[in-house]
């Protein structure tokens, strides 16, 4: 079984940070990515890389829409090797400390610290 990694992309600048990430991901054959994008995150990487978001999701195993809290990086039963944001926004760090998992970016975050 791969072993998998959520990655969120969120509005704040250095867009090119997650593409680096995934990028290098990919080339790990063992693993898979699942990743999921603010609004705010893929406007930043398309005015800082030129990407859009179809582009960012071509680096991904699978993209999960942030508005779709049922998703299954929002479950515990969902097993990940942790979650990385990146580059993560003040807005969405202060979202993952306070645990105000209003969308599917913060609730995987929620998950991913509450499993461990």
């Amino acid at each position: 079984m791969k072993k998998r990694l959520v990655v969120g992309l969120s509005g704040a600048s250095s867009a090119i940070l997650c593409v680096s990430l995934l990028e290098a991901m990919r080339r790990e054959k063992d693993w898979e990515v699942h990743l999921v994008t603010s609004e705010a995150g893929e406007r930043v990487l398309h005015e800082e890389t030129g990407m859009s978001g179809t582009d960012l999701a071509g680096l991904a195993f699978r993209t999960h829409d942030i508005g779709n809290i049922g998703a299954a990086i929002a479950s515990g039963t969902f097993e990940t090797e942790g979650m990385a944001v990146v580059p993560c926004s003040m807005k969405t760090l202060a979202g993952i400390c306070h645990g105000y998992a209003e969308n599917l970016l913060l609730r995987a975050a929620d998950v991913t610290l509450k499993e461990r």
